[in-house]
């Protein structure tokens, strides 16, 4: 069911009179170890609290099977009318209070509370807790909100062998009839969402980070069936590069006694940054051959968690409307910390492409809100883990680095650490501090940035003299779109981009940084520069903005963007060219054309980086599968495909490139003479010299062929039985769900809709093939469907379980006017806001398509 919806209102009066000292939870895992009708666990939390109210009521959250009794200040409490809507009323509170809980709580397969899962390879049972937003209470009774901190002392019961892990430290401290006792050190306060438990029998690695601010003991996990896969040393090497950058950046040494890094089946999300034991999305464990890209990604979350240790875990929001600070906070890090620490020193590249393009999407839709968004209640939050509050803010924050200056800024953080250390804390004593640090008036940037909506359009305005010099040069914004039209102040560097006559490249001949306020800014120092083949307005990707070309530097984007020479300018102008043709203001085929280049020596084929590959390949899949003119599209498709084939073989055996050009061709829409190709790569009659096909490149594979009606149900099952893992379950499910029949849609729709006990990974997987490039004839009928049966997924499931169902079966693959008419009917009538929002934002991807095909045609 549903979980309560926490309101901002109610957390704020709770914490009014309330404060929480301890908790001491013990936790009875001990039949966790059994098969599959193992349900509930034993739960009793013992809670130490104080109110500035004697003699008033409370509550305390729980969400559990049976409560068996609650004791407050020794007097047992009245459960007949315990709901897990409103928790346990506790009446008549002392000045100082003990509170004793015994319950029964459930296990999940949901990615929500304690989560069980079973792997099918040795039956080994695993479990791992996820809290955040609320559901702490999931797996003991708690005040559930960030602002009421405490010291939180687990003591686990769990089966023998079995490792069990928390945010402190433990030792074992009595073993009996088959189960150990397990009992972790207090921590330091926490807010309930950073509470971590994972137990079962993980296969572990231990290291230690030693550094001038001491030693961390550092512990890696994960399924004992993946350890042959996992890779330590790299992990730990980056682990302990991140603890070298932020200890020495923020000045402040790490605040918990160990770091635990655990990667756990089923997870919802990329990571989770409980206190000293973070969790990952095992998919970060790599059992088959990926490509720089992924590894690169993967660094990045983990140095994004770690981030999170001082910016979120020491010092925490006091409610939701900042969770844009904590990860914003944590991704801009991440990406600083990679750039200067790791071997990824090209991250901001990345940063350019893959995180302002989300948020630029994001920052479009009717949806989009404030970066400091207004969060009433929890439902509200858990739709707001979007590309404003992730990547927008983070660009944000990259600007404000800017302003104030690198150095300034990190002063600002050392003064908000040890002010907040083990607090609570907002916006406001964030920027009281960088105020402290840089001496800039900093109110007027909350107001221009973090209040408003929309994107700034940049574009450069200049004349040339007889000699190609600039005689004038002007930048002028565009008002900030959608929204109230404001213009903002950006810190932004010009750059001048020419021939150097040695190379042949296109490199940078000038760079003017300075600050544009206002519809027009003159920049003075331009004038008589050599004005070069292409201007960049957001040169080096200072800030967030909008970036258009004029016609001489578009004309040198789309004939020579492989000779720009640098990765950061080249990014830029893919990002420049993909967000126009967004906007309808390049061709769709256009774009394509782009991409497949004329020859080796053009488009995506000479880009060298290869994280812009894969996503300006997934960019041109958009174009041809939704911007483009359906006409038109076959051509598209053709053109497309055949060049990923020719650059496929084309690349050097092995590499990196040549992987990521299989991996677009395989999610195509493609003819029968590329499917033979794939069939001879799958069942090794024709390899592609170097093409390690490995299990999941098989999965992928395979399910290309299923797509096309080129292999179907025996095909599954036979891959199934080669590979019956948890990944393999996975990509079955999909494969079974890219059957081309109406049968198959059938299936794949009851389950993905109605069956509410299938576990998130499944149902997700059921999702990721219910449609696809070459099958929009068979999925007609299920744009009327979704719109009257969408209601009651999102009333019977958690809003983590719903949002899935909600995004991923939205008949985005109807562009038509037909598909709007029926949003905006559906959007006439009364649903809860968080589920307004997701299906008003699938109805304008539609709108935008059709604006794209418009384009497309003319």
């Amino acid at each position: 069911m549903a979980p309560p919806n926490l309101t901002r209102q109610q957390a704020s009066e709770r914490a009014e009179v309330l404060a929480v000292q301890s908790y001491e939870i013990e936790l009875d895992l001990s039949d966790g170890a059994g098969g599959d009708d193992v349900e509930v666990f034993g739960s009793k939390t013992t809670v130490r609290f104080t109110t500035t109210r004697p003699g008033n009521s409370t509550w305390i959250d729980l969400m559990a099977a049976r409560v068996h009794s609650a004791v407050l200040n020794g007097v047992e409490l009245d459960l007949s009318d315990y709901d897990e809507e409103k928790g346990i009323t506790l009446p008549d509170l002392a000045e100082q209070n003990e509170l004793v809980v015994d319950a029964e709580c459930e296990y999940t397969n949901t990615g929500e509370g304690l989560h069980r899962f079973v792997d099918p390879v040795d039956g080994g049972v695993y479990l791992y807790s996820q809290f955040e937003t609320a559901d702490a209470k999931r797996m003991f009774a708690c005040f559930d909100q960030p602002d009421l901190k405490a010291s939180f002392r687990l003591t686990v019961t769990a089966p023998d062998g079995w490792k069990v892990i928390s945010n402190s430290p433990g030792e074992i401290t009595a073993s009996a009839g088959g189960s150990s006792t397990h009992v972790f050190r207090p921590t330091p306060p926490l807010s309930t969402y950073l509470v971590a438990l994972v137990a079962g029998p993980y296969a572990e690695w231990r290291d230690v980070y030693n550094g001038p601010e001491g030693e961390i003991p550092l512990g890696l996990y994960c399924r004992a069936s993946l350890a042959e896969y996992f890779d330590p040393e790299r992990l730990f090497t980056e682990t302990k590069q991140g603890f070298g950058f932020y200890q020495r950046a923020f000045g402040v040494p790490y605040p918990f006694a160990k770091y635990d890094q655990c990667f756990v089946p089923e997870f919802n999300a990329g990571a989770m940054e409980n206190a000293g034991c973070v969790t990952f999305l095992e998919d970060y464990v790599f059992r088959s051959r990926v490509t720089g890209y992924l590894y690169e990604r993967r660094a990045e979350t983990v140095l994004h968690e770690m981030a999170h240790m001082w910016f979120g875990d020491l010092v925490t929001m006091r409610w939701w409307d900042d969770l844009w600070l904590n990860e914003s906070f944590a991704t801009w890090a991440s990406v600083l910390a990679q750039s200067s620490a790791t071997e990824y020193t090209h991250a901001w590249t990345t940063f350019a492409n893959v995180e302002k393009s989300w948020a630029y999407r994001q920052d479009q839709l009717p949806s989009t809100h404030p970066v400091a968004a207004d969060i009433v209640d929890l439902q509200a939050v858990e739709v707001n883990f979007d590309g404003i509050t992730y990547a927008k803010g983070a660009s944000v924050l990259k600007q404000l680095v800017s302003y104030v200056g690198l150095d300034n800024f990190l002063r600002g953080l050392k003064i908000y650490f040890d002010r907040h250390a083990w607090g609570n804390a907002e916006l406001s004593d964030l920027l009281t501090a960088l105020e402290e640090a840089s001496g800039r008036d900093l109110s007027w940037w909350s107001a221009q940035w973090l209040e408003t909506t929309g994107l700034n359009s940049m574009r450069p305005e200049f004349d040339t003299d007889e000699r190609g010099r600039f005689s004038h040069f002007a930048v002028v914004q565009g008002p900030a779109t959608p929204g109230a039209g404001e213009y903002r102040t950006h810190r932004l560097a010009v750059g001048v981009y020419d021939e150097d006559p040695d190379s042949g490249k296109l490199v940078r001949t000038h760079r003017s940084e300075l600050d544009v306020s206002g519809q027009r800014t003159e920049v003075d120092e331009l004038r008589g520069v050599p004005s070069g083949k292409l201007v960049l307005v957001n040169d080096d990707d200072l800030t967030y903005c909008s970036m258009r070309l004029d016609q001489r530097s578009l004309d040198t984007l789309v004939e020579r963007i492989a000779d720009v020479d640098d990765s950061l300018p080249r990014a830029l102008c893919w990002s420049t060219a993909w967000e126009m043709t967004r906007d309808a203001e390049m061709r769709p085929r256009d774009f394509v054309d782009l991409v497949v280049g004329r020859n080796t020596a053009n488009g995506i084929g000479a880009e060298a980086e290869i994280g812009v590959v894969q996503r300006v390949l997934l960019q041109a899949r958009t174009a041809l599968g939704s911007y483009s003119d359906p006409d038109w599209q076959p051509e598209g498709w053709r053109r497309y495909t055949g060049r990923l084939l020719e650059l496929a073989r084309a690349a050097e055996p092995g590499s990196d490139h040549q992987l990521a050009f299989v991996n677009a061709l395989v999610g195509a829409r493609l003819d029968e003479d590329t499917l033979t190709v794939l069939r001879g790569w799958l069942d090794g009659t024709v390899p592609l010299d170097g093409l390690v096909v490995d299990a999941d490149l098989r999965w992928q594979l395979l399910q290309a062929l299923v797509a096309h009606g080129a292999a179907g149900e025996d095909e599954i099952d036979e891959e199934f039985a080669a590979d019956p893992t948890a990944t393999g379950r996975r990509r079955a499910e999909r494969a079974r769900a890219l059957i081309p029949t109406a049968e198959a849609k059938e299936r794949a729709w009851q389950r993905a809709v109605h069956d509410d006990e299938l576990p998130n990974a499944i149902n997700e997987a059921i999702i990721s093939g219910f449609q696809h490039p070459a099958q929009q004839h068979l999925l007609t009928p299920y744009v009327e469907r979704y719109f009257a049966e969408i209601d009651d997924v999102w009333r019977r499931r958690s809003s983590e379980r719903a949002q899935p169902t909600v995004i991923g079966l939205f008949p985005s693959w109807s562009v038509d006017e037909e598909t709007v008419r029926a949003a905006d009917a559906w959007l006439a009538e009364e649903h809860p806001p968080a589920l307004r929002r997701l299906v008003s934002e699938g109805k304008a991807g539609v709108v935008r398509a059709l604006a794209a095909r418009e384009c497309d045609r003319s």
